[in-house]
């Protein structure tokens, strides 16, 4: 039986190397996007009452977002309720305007409400209320900077999305699901043995990865707000890199059950399992296509890994076409969320991040660091996550598809790995 290729498997096997770390991720940004809207977000009347800061989140996450830049509100307190000088904030240099109100209403329950305002054009672009516990304040803060930029940009935010990541605290490795900017980490599995390739399924509900604590590859589905799980894949060998159908009803995983690992589809309850590639070669990481009909692939059936779509039934509905020709090694395919790009790592003086216009064939680095792996398309497909090494750390960082904006999440000690980012919430 043949191995995987070394890179991929030191990833698994020497994933990380430092001691304890917190699990709450630090931000930094650098870069901006070709043009920045300019909003000007007052604090939120009533937030003094509450826990945290809404409008601290609300202007995190439009800094992060690279195409928004916070205008100075200079200490400025404005109800949702209040008649705005809109000419004034305009003379500021702000052409939005965001004014809100956070009212206790008792039991823990607030109130939270807030007004988009275009100061160019003199008028309301809307609002919106929420009814929420303490415990929904944060999520609800970044709502409110996901209608902000759908509003002003024209497409859906991602503040409201979640993270998926792999720390080593201690001796132990976590599971963690954060928010999108890597704050309120919720441990979801943790153990003494590797656990790696997090895939959420497309509802948000659950996560699919591979877990070592029976001392070899098996494949778990994990529903996080049960806590419970269960075995998907356990088969002789290696079972590993799953990925969701579109419609959350299977998983492609890569299996060595009966030799060489190749790619099969399982249900999401473990049940019909299917052999999809046909090759005498290693065929391993899978990933659907979002309309369902193709699944993505790496091969070394060309003599290296190179990346490969095969139709969703398998190669026996059709032979697997070779998708990526620049470059000896490309691994680790990721389609974008509308089917036209695909990411994947490429090795050219190190380990790289790459983008491929599937029209065009066109390629664009996007990063310039040497140790990239595990790329994850945000759910709007603007963004990419994926882990990496900055200043001699393993760090997770997220670039603009354009390149222009970046982001690194580190934790404050310790390594952190195996990203990926999890859909719109239902």
């Amino acid at each position: 039986m043949r191995k995987l290729w070394a890179p991929i498997l030191l990833s698994v096997t020497l994933a990380f190397t430092a001691g304890g770390a917190q699990a709450q991720l630090n931000v930094e940004i650098s870069g901006v996007g070709s043009s920045q809207f300019p909003v000007a977000t007052a604090n939120f009347q009533g937030e003094a009452q509450a826990p945290l800061s809404l409008t601290a989140i609300i202007r995190s996450d439009l800094q992060r977002s690279g195409r928004i830049r916070n205008v100075d509100p200079s200490g400025a307190t404005v109800a949702e309720s209040a008649q705005v000088d809109l000419g004034s904030w305009k003379t500021r240099g702000a052409d939005a305007f965001v004014a809100g109100t956070v009212t206790p209403t008792g039991g823990g329950q607030y109130d939270v409400r807030f007004r988009l305002y275009d100061t160019v054009k003199g008028q309301s672009l809307g609002g919106l209320v929420f009814n929420v516990n303490q415990g929904q304040l944060r999520v609800t803060a970044h709502k409110i900077a996901d209608y902000i930029y759908e509003k002003l940009l024209g497409e859906r935010g991602i503040f409201a999305t979640r993270l998926s990541y792999v720390s080593r605290v201690g001796n132990r490795y976590q599971l963690l699901i954060s928010d999108s900017d890597g704050q309120s980490p919720q441990v979801a599995l943790t153990s003494i043995e590797p656990i790696i390739s997090p895939s959420w399924s497309p509802d948000g509900r659950r996560v699919a990865y591979v877990s070592f604590e029976s001392r070899k590859p098996v494949v778990y589905v994990h529903d996080l707000a049960t806590g419970r799980r269960s075995k998907v894949a356990d088969f002789k060998g290696n079972n590993s890199a799953p990925a969701w159908s579109p419609d959350g009803q299977h998983l492609a995983v890569a299996l060595s059950r009966d030799g060489n690992t190749q790619v099969y589809q399982v249900n999401a309850d473990g049940t019909g399992l299917k052999r999809l590639s046909r090759s005498s070669a290693i065929d391993t990481e899978p990933m659907y296509s979002p309309d369902g009909r193709s699944i993505y692939f790496t091969s070394d059936r060309g003599g290296g890994p190179q990346i490969y779509r095969m139709p969703a039934d398998g190669e026996s509905s059709g032979a697997a076409q070779r998708v990526t020709f620049k470059g000896s090694y490309n691994v680790s395919p990721r389609i974008s969320p509308d089917g036209k790009q695909l990411a994947y790592i490429t090795r050219a003086g190190g380990f790289k991040l790459q983008l491929l216009d599937l029209g065009t064939g066109d390629v664009t680095s996007l990063t310039d660091t040497g140790n990239d792996e595990a790329p994850s398309f945000a759910a709007n497909g603007k963004y990419i996550l994926y882990a990496t090494r900055v200043g001699g750390r393993s760090v997770l960082a997220a670039v603009s598809t354009d390149g222009r904006t970046r982001q690194v999440l580190s934790l404050q000690s310790g390594e952190v790995r195996e990203p990926s980012w999890g859909p719109f919430m239902q």
